[in-house]
């Protein structure tokens, strides 16, 4: 496996990232582990929400006896871990208990990667950059980064940590895949331009670019994660993805991996990990074989052709402004 600088930072990580939220128990979240590390896989991305710190404390257990040094673990703050009213978002209250906790439960000195999970319109940025900003420089964390922003609250972190000298957000976590692509809109160039790394979540859209979902079918796989979704949903999730725009992708995603000899997911995790503002995707196995049909997406290239036949069959009528902005792109004025 690769490895890629975390946008322009030096830290070099795997291009698959190895996400932790479905671990529900030592061994199995432990074998996942140690195949993903065994295959050269060195990022490994957790939260503390996830099982109320479990997935932590599974991945903390495994640290144990390993050379930390090797490895790249991310975790993120913000959701609320109890019943006080202090016992979530980004306030300094909050941060600097929650990166306490998540040092005890992954049994660690150091968090390399430390995200901020979701925007908080409650506290001031400041606030929460400035204590970021101190959890690096007593040496608790090493990178700092956001998840789930729109590109002005991105924009307004990055000024204001530029303004006041703090550690600035080197990585963002957003939601990218082949069907949901608003990401390019505005994140995805603010990245670049900026030098920030993207480690996207849900490469494969909740199991919707695994081979499962063919055109023609009237309900998802009963063993499915979207089944177990609507469980909870009534069907929307059904409703929202029937549609003729998925089914178009769902098309040229497998024809492109029969074409490629590859498993559609392989494909969808490919094409994602070529995209230009793209560090690693975050793969979610919840098994050793699931892992090792994600690990199946390194190791080669797709190419022009079918690359621009995924991008023509996944693009979406763009809104107003980018419209606009997209079809004079390149008209001078003058």
């Amino acid at each position: 496996m690769k490895q890629r600088n975390l946008g322009r930072t030096g830290l070099r990580v795997s291009e698959l990232c190895l996400g932790t939220m479905s671990f529900a128990d030592d061994a199995g979240g432990h074998r996942v582990l140690d195949a993903f590390t065994e295959a050269g896989g060195t990022f490994i991305d957790t939260a503390d929400m996830y099982g109320r710190g479990g997935s932590e404390e599974i991945l903390g257990r495994w640290l144990k006896g390993r050379r930390r040094d090797d490895l790249v673990v991310a975790t993120k703050v913000w959701g609320r871990m109890g019943d006080a009213p202090n016992d979530g978002g980004l306030s300094r209250k909050h941060i600097v208990a929650a990166v306490e906790a998540s040092l005890r439960r992954l049994g660690t000195d150091y968090i390399d990667l430390y995200q901020t999970h979701v925007w908080d319109p409650t506290t001031p940025i400041e606030e929460t950059l400035a204590t970021l900003d101190t959890l690096v420089k007593a040496g608790k964390v090493r990178y700092v980064g956001a998840s789930n922003v729109s590109a002005s609250q991105l924009q307004r972190s990055l000024d204001t940590a530029r303004h006041r000298g703090w550690e600035p957000y080197v990585c963002l976590q957003p939601l990218y895949n082949l069907l949901r692509r608003e990401l390019e809109w505005e994140l995805a160039p603010l990245c670049e331009a900026e030098g920030i790394g993207v480690i996207a979540w849900s490469p494969l859209s909740g199991g919707w670019l695994t081979g499962k979902y063919r055109r023609g079918m009237g309900s998802v796989p009963a063993d499915s994660r979207e089944a177990r979704f609507q469980e909870q949903s009534g069907n929307e999730g059904w409703r929202e993805r029937d549609t003729e725009e998925t089914w178009r992708v769902l098309d040229a995603l497998h024809e492109v991996a029969d074409e490629a000899g590859r498993t559609p997911s392989q494909v969808a995790l490919r094409w994602l990990a070529q995209r230009p503002a793209v560090t690693a995707p975050i793969i979610g196995p919840r098994t050793a074989e699931q892992l090792t049909d994600n690990l199946g997406a390194v190791g080669w290239e797709l190419t022009a052709d079918q690359t621009a036949k995924l991008d023509a069959a996944s693009a979406r009528p763009l809104p107003y402004p980018y419209d606009m902005l997209a079809r004079h792109s390149h008209h001078d004025p003058r």
